[in-house]
């Protein structure tokens, strides 16, 4: 019984080591089989062939490509958005130039017309006080030079007169001129019309009337009014004439406007709308 038994025990201690060691060579068969895949697949990832290398390559390569049209979409827009704000700038600076140009030219042409009438007035004036501007030459005595006299020293050529008044002396003067031609004066004798003496007169001027006029913070307070620039006026002058304009600008001492009609400019002193010799009313900036 003993022996039947050991045998037994014996041959099932063959049968486990030899299940051992076909596990033992399996084993090793997978790892073989699993280490020749991973070169294989190592020789195909060099060579470029490998299938999942490929497939993230092909994944990659859109990517990038869509990116790239990304990027010149996006320079496409930005460079046609330049060119949109360069073709607009220079529009506005041409624009800007023109206008630039224009105001300056009506400016001093402005400046000129009021030099004019200044020089106008300024003759008007001389003449009514009878001054007058031509210089007449010295009539003089040529005497016959002695031997020992000495050699008479040639007069110099007078230097032409400058008649240019400013503004207030040229309304000063104007003011003293309507006092002199006051029709009544203490101590005259007034002719009767049928006095062979009797020499007709102009009619006298009513008195003129004082306006409140002056500029404030860019603005003009004109006759318990406020005027500003663009503002839409009528400008009335002693005459009746009456003249649609706007305020283009506000000075320190005078203001520009500009005739709807024609679009020449005229420049106004405090001191003409004080005095009455224009009167400003608002119109409606139809």
């Amino acid at each position: 019984m003993t022996t039947l038994q050991d045998t037994e025990d014996a041959s099932e201690t063959d049968l486990a080591k030899h299940d051992e060691d076909d596990y033992v060579e399996i084993k090793e068969q997978m790892y073989q089989d699993k280490l020749a895949s991973l070169k294989r697949q190592l020789q195909q990832l060099q060579e470029g062939t490998l299938q999942e290398y490929q497939k993230r390559m092909k994944k990659l390569d859109q990517q990038y490509k869509e990116r790239l049209r990304n990027a010149d979409l996006f320079l496409q827009l930005e460079t046609e958005q330049v060119e949109r704000n360069y073709i607009k700038e220079k529009k506005a600076a041409v624009k800007e130039f023109d206008d630039k140009k224009v105001e300056l030219k009506e400016n001093l042409i402005a400046e000129l017309e009021e030099k004019k009438k200044m020089i106008e007035n300024e003759k008007l004036t001389m003449e009514l006080t009878g001054d007058s501007m031509e210089v007449k030459p010295i009539m003089t005595r040529k005497l016959r030079r002695r031997p020992n006299d000495p050699v008479p020293i040639p007069d110099k050529r007078r230097k032409p007169l400058n008649y240019l008044l400013t503004d207030e002396q040229i309304m000063e003067d104007l003011r003293t001129l309507n006092k002199l031609k006051s029709p009544k004066r203490p101590g005259m004798i007034a002719l009767s019309p049928s006095s062979p003496e009797h020499v007709p007169s102009a009619p006298m001027e009513s008195p003129t009337q004082r306006y409140e006029a002056r500029i404030e913070d860019g603005k003009l307070y004109y006759d318990k009014r406020w005027y500003h620039k663009s503002q839409a006026i009528y400008l009335e002058s002693k005459d009746n004439t009456k003249i649609s304009c706007v305020i283009s600008t506000v000075g320190t001492n005078e203001i520009w406007v500009r005739k709807t009609s024609d679009s020449t400019k005229m420049r106004i002193y405090l001191g003409q709308l004080q005095r009455g010799a224009f009167v400003i009313r608002r119109r409606s900036a139809a």
